[in-house]
């Protein structure tokens, strides 16, 4: 009689989430190949990074060194700029319609750019920090530095859901810069040389990017100087990677990945 409880306990188990949970030791943790490497201002605090019709796009940050930019990929030039009121930390920026939208850390406001000339059009209001900004074709997708990803919508900024990011059961907290790239999420973790790449839907963490090595510690100027910057140019099916104050961005394929188990 026991052998059978413990057999349909066991049953039970397998078909809920507590067996998904317990079968799900591994995830998969893929490599890089380095493509190209290109001059990167090494002043930019980069916050937010975004590829589109060919043109290169960086927020960065820190109180009074905040701005909106062009960068030429090529030679690291920027070609236009727009400051941010020193009040504010910018963060996150993503591109929505022909505007750009940028965050601040813990202002509670976003700003709007035409992204042609880098006008500022107007503000939004947002709860909580502002960290990482992508948005999925339908909705922005916001990081504010938790295991939250935050959906608003793009017209009115309001929030209209969230997930928790895990891997295999586990909160992931310091979601950082954020990039949608073929129905995936995939995010800086700050103080880490990994990007998560996340399922929208569930929050579950699909896999992991290892980017250690990527840049000498000696170019790097601090120990602020981290992973932060995700492009992704979809007509080339190109990827970028950079981080803040960084002397170099890089393109980089990614290489097959293995299955690393869970440490318990």
């Amino acid at each position: 009689m026991r052998r059978l409880v413990a057999f349909c306990l066991l049953l039970a188990l397998s078909q809920t989430g507590w067996g998904q949970a317990a079968r799900a030791v591994t995830t998969s943790v893929a490599g890089y190949q380095v493509i190209k490497a290109y001059p990167h201002d090494p002043t930019a605090f980069t916050q937010g990074l975004v590829y589109v019709d060919g043109a290169l796009y960086e927020s960065t940050g820190l109180n009074g060194q905040s701005s909106v930019r062009q960068v030429k990929l090529e030679t690291g030039k920027v070609l236009q700029k727009q400051a941010v009121d020193p009040a504010h930390f910018a963060e996150g920026l993503a591109e929505w319609n022909g505007k750009l939208i940028q965050l601040t850390w813990r202002s509670g406001i976003g700003f709007i750019y035409d992204r042609s000339t880098l006008r500022l059009k107007g503000t939004f209001n947002f709860s909580g920090e502002g960290w990482g900004l992508t948005h999925d074709g339908n909705r922005l997708i916001l990081s504010d530095g938790t295991a939250n990803l935050r959906f608003l919508n793009p017209d009115s900024f309001r929030e209209i859901g969230r997930v928790v990011v895990r891997d295999r059961g586990n909160p992931v907290q310091d979601l950082n810069e954020l990039e949608f790239i073929k129905g995936e999420v995939y995010a800086n973790v700050w103080h880490s040389n990994r990007i998560a790449r996340i399922s929208p839907a569930t929050g579950e963490v699909l896999g992991w990017i290892d980017l250690s090595g990527l840049i000498p510690q000696r170019l790097l100027p601090h120990a602020e100087a981290v992973l932060n910057g995700i492009a992704y140019d979809s007509a080339n099916d190109r990827l970028f990677v950079t981080g803040k104050l960084w002397p170099k961005l890089f393109e980089i394929r990614l290489t097959p990945a293995t299955d690393v188990p869970l440490k318990r």
